[in-house]
């Protein structure tokens, strides 16, 4: 026998039974007669095979089955108000939700910084700072990712991308290094030890390039799949690393790194954010990417 189609109307009537623990309560925040709110009540009960509110005194107490549904009810009426509500800024300090975001290194730039944020504006937010992958823009179609920060080339039609800033790439030393003391020149800084970061494991770069334009040659000694982990090593030898600073600003995000403006002349790298235009009118996710934007410009 088929089974007859649900009403939805007797979850919003059930959301007020729990919230009220009282059918007249409930009666008057669904603006019914109490009479009609007990035949609600039994059309519920009938439904879910649970007595949900027994008398006790003068009081209603919710039973086991009921406080077990009340949280999935109060979820499901939320999730329908959202479908029906126009896109706009959602209620911040209510929201819930996980956004994933591809940093690779700037994570740690901006990581603390964007969380603190967050945790003032959203304190239901959690974020996922995911490493850099090979395919990006793919995870942006494929869901899986919610924002990518950094320096993007060649993405598809229907991912959005707006540039940020300008970032350079500046010499990290630890303090007390000797290459801190002194005229820093191209020769001084071929000659030193270096840890090279890629996550494709590559041990040359930009930097080799332009030492090889003044006939120079550095050795690398290390290469690590990101500058956080470079300047970890850097922190502790005597080895250089390159780190991503805005332009003009040299400054360092780990303790006992200095910072050094190098010698020869590296590319500017133009830091940008990506979303998949699917989110275009999504509230929240609109005010994640002012969150963003707002952390890496200020």
């Amino acid at each position: 026998m088929a089974q007859p189609p649900m009403d939805l109307n007797l979850l919003i009537a059930l959301d007020a039974l729990l919230g009220e623990r009282s059918v007249g309560g409930a009666a008057r925040r669904m603006h019914l007669s109490s009479p009609a709110m007990s035949r609600t009540l039994a059309r519920i009960r009938k439904a879910t095979g649970d007595a949900i509110l027994v008398r006790t005194g003068r009081t209603m107490t919710p039973t086991p089955r009921a406080l077990e549904i009340q949280i999935a009810t109060r979820e499901l009426l939320e999730r329908a108000e959202a479908i029906f509500t126009p896109p706009g800024m959602p209620d911040l300090p209510r929201l819930t939700r996980t956004f994933s975001i591809v940093a690779a290194d700037l994570a740690a730039v901006v990581g603390a910084r964007l969380l603190d944020r967050i945790r003032r504006e959203a304190p239901g937010v959690t974020l996922r700072l995911l490493g850099e992958g090979a395919t990006d823009s793919g995870r942006l179609r494929d869901r899986d990712v919610d924002l990518e920060i950094g320096v993007i080339h060649g993405a598809p039609p229907d991912v959005q991308v707006e540039p940020l800033a300008q970032y350079e790439m500046a010499l990290a030393v630890r303090e007390g290094h000797p290459l801190a003391r002194g005229r820093l020149t191209a020769a001084r800084l071929a000659a030193a030890g270096h840890v090279s970061a890629s996550r494709l494991g590559l041990a040359t770069g930009p930097l080799d390039t332009a030492l090889a334009a003044h006939g120079l040659r550095r050795a690398v000694v290390a290469v690590v799949p990101s500058h956080t982990e470079a300047l970890m090593m850097v922190a502790r030898s005597d080895l250089v690393g390159l780190l991503p600073v805005r332009r003009g600003e040299h400054a360092s995000w780990v303790p006992g790194v200095q910072v050094l403006a190098s010698p020869v002349a590296l590319p500017i790298m133009e830091v940008s954010l990506a979303w998949h235009r699917r989110h275009d009118t999504d509230g929240a996710h609109e005010w994640l990417r002012r969150c963003v934007t707002e952390v890496i410009t200020s």
